[in-house]
């Protein structure tokens, strides 16, 4: 019945007994799946004024903690970041901080590269913001949101942004997967209520029904405290109830669900996990999926090979154009990747 709330109403067209009318239980409204135009729909950007900085048109709270919410997203987008990691060869970063951008731009879609400089001004390193609180300044530099309310800035000239490109707005960039969101969460919806399925120790739920005039006040009480002493990890308990004198189908249980059966708890994980993986394109055989058929999942080298020359080279290009045409970067700092058949570099 998920989070529905419950609520008692007089009725008095209902039968009523003795003890004074019946009472009906009324379900609250279905909460809607996409409140107040969820998540990925908009259409402009909100400036904030009073820091100088545009608000990022996805939550990146949510951006973040989607890859601890879901294994199959959180794997992808880690090992998406290591596949253009490892290819690193040199340049104005260490490989950890490579990968720090990488990972940062496949998560959240952009990322700042910032500018280091000696006291003469010139570029010695770059180092890459944390993207989850980097914001992009008015005047084209970066803002980060730092503790108790304060901000740090830098120019524009000592930023290099690199961003997937969004056609709805070019301030910040846009994560490719925002269309497998839903999805993602929906494993993990399902995740959870399997894991509250064997905490509560029960399926969800039964109505037991009761139109037996023998069944007195006392009874009734012992009937519903042994009903919710059943509740807890492993209390799956049987009820013996006895009426003297009883009618024929004068107690029932009737089921409200069966996890089982209807759930298709299997279905909603292997189908929810499919499209995570089509949101990233990433290969099936690369990410660890196990295979539905006795046919596998082909041979992980190929996918791997097809793989870096549809998506990873793209990615590493990006970074590439972005950093080595910037005029203060030399040829000590810019970035040179092993590129397989096509030589070191872009």
């Amino acid at each position: 019945m998920g989070d529905a709330t419950l609520t008692a109403a007089n009725d008095d067209t209902l039968n009523t007994d003795a003890n004074g009318p019946a009472k009906t239980v009324v379900f609250s409204m279905p909460e809607t799946v996409m409140p107040n135009m969820w998540l990925t729909d908009y259409d402009s950007l909100y400036f904030n004024q009073n820091d100088n900085y545009w608000e990022p048109p996805v939550d990146r709270q949510l951006l973040a903690n989607l890859t601890r919410r879901n294994a199959q997203h959180g794997g992808i987008v880690q090992s998406r970041a290591n596949m253009a990691t490892a290819r690193y060869m040199a340049g104005g970063m260490s490989t950890q901080q490579m990968g720090a951008a990488f990972l940062n731009c496949i998560q959240f879609g952009d990322v700042a590269l910032l500018k280091i400089r000696n006291g003469f001004g010139q570029v010695l390193r770059l180092f890459p913001l944390p993207s989850y609180r980097t914001r992009v300044a008015g005047d084209g530099g970066a803002v980060v949101l730092e503790r108790e309310n304060t901000v740090k800035r830098y120019k524009a000239k000592d930023i290099i942004w690199v961003r997937v490109y969004d056609p709805v707005q070019q301030v910040y960039g846009c994560p490719d997967y925002l269309g497998g969101l839903q999805s993602a969460l929906l494993n993990e919806d399902s995740t959870l209520f399997r894991r509250k399925y064997y905490i509560n120790g029960a399926h969800m739920g039964f109505i037991l029904y009761s139109t037996d005039p023998n069944l007195d006040a006392d009874v009734e009480k012992d009937i519903k405290e042994k009903i919710q002493e059943s509740k807890g990890v492993g209390n799956f308990k049987s009820l013996f109830v006895n009426i003297p004198n009883g009618k024929e189908k004068g107690i029932q249980i009737i089921p409200v669900g069966n996890f089982e059966s209807k759930d298709e708890f299997m279905n909603v994980k292997n189908v929810s996990s499919q499209d995570v993986f089509n949101a990233h394109r990433f290969p099936a055989g690369l990410g660890g999926m196990i295979p539905t058929n006795t046919a596998g999942l082909g041979d992980p080298t190929k996918y791997d090979e097809v793989y870096f020359k549809s998506e990873t080279r793209t990615l590493i290009n990006m970074f590439v154009d972005a950093v080595n045409r910037d005029p203060e970067i030399g040829s000590k700092l810019k970035l040179v990747f092993d590129m397989g058949n096509g030589g070191a570099g872009a």
